[in-house]
């Protein structure tokens, strides 16, 4: 049923795997046509969940691929590219964070972030979960070049795997804009429009990164690892943070596990 995907070229298959994880963005977005807003509970949960899922992703779907790639070129050194791309995504994701005017969306009244602007707030929240999809729809397109590559641990089936997981976490995402947007007075169409397009950037991000590596295979190990460094960052500088802003700490904690379990199910099992 999937030899059409897998024929494909892998920047296609990226593009297709990132429409999809823009699909689910879109989605969650359509929330604010069933109500008003979530129980602040539900949606810390669902970003604990998504954070859960970046975690596991980053290593089962990135770290380990790199490691794997760098020690059949680099021997004992093998983790010097790892590190380095791991760190560099993260220093990215900080440099966009600081120069990027953003409100979080777990605080969507709280006070904007980065340099001053007098950008709507709309704007800003759309803006913030747009810096947290670059680096998913990055992780995308590179697991996908990276199992055209033929690597050992980077195949069709764990690239899919890191797509779903991926697509599962954005149905929150789309959601943490559209709700807050109708619930300051939006109308539903403009709230649900936004909170889709902010998962525009991913086929644009996949598509970059499948592309990066296809043409240049020696930057596997930095690419697989700089993206997982960016969803790293944006796990412990947003979705925690913001889950835990006053629910009950145990709920979100489980949300977490069951995040990264899903995630490391999906990678062993399709990869």
């Amino acid at each position: 049923m999937l030899s059409w995907f897998i024929d494909l070229h892998p920047v296609a298959q990226a593009f297709v795997a990132t429409c999809f994880t823009w699909g689910i963005t879109t989605a969650g977005a359509a929330l604010v046509f069933l109500v008003r807003q979530a129980r602040p509970l539900v949606m810390d949960a669902m970003l604990g969940f998504a954070a859960g899922v970046m975690i596991a992703a980053s290593y089962w779907s990135l770290l380990a691929p790199a490691l794997d790639l760098a020690a059949e070129t680099m021997g004992p050194s093998a983790w010097v590219p790892v590190v380095v791309g791991f760190l560099a995504g993260g220093l990215v994701l900080l440099l966009v964070d600081k120069t990027v005017p953003h409100v979080h969306p777990g605080f969507p009244n709280g006070p904007a972030e980065g340099p001053h602007t007098s950008w709507h707030r709309s704007i800003l929240l759309v803006m913030a979960i747009t810096i947290h999809n670059i680096p998913e729809g990055l992780a995308v397109g590179v697991a996908f070049g990276a199992a055209a590559a033929e690597m050992s641990d980077a195949t069709i089936g764990a690239a899919l795997a890191l797509a779903l997981g991926i697509g599962i976490q954005n149905f929150p995402e789309g959601a943490a804009v559209s709700l807050p947007l109708r619930r300051e007075g939006m109308s539903r169409r403009r709230s649900f429009m936004w909170g889709q397009f902010s998962g525009l950037v991913e086929p644009i991000a996949g598509v970059a990164g499948a592309l990066s590596v296809v043409l240049a295979k020696p930057l596997l190990p930095y690419a697989l690892s700089f993206a997982a460094g960016a969803m790293i960052y944006v796990v412990a500088e947003e979705l925690i943070p913001e889950a835990h802003r006053g629910s009950r700490s145990e709920v979100i904690t489980m949300s977490v596990m069951a995040g990264f379990a899903l995630m490391m199910v999906l990678d062993v099992a399709l990869g």
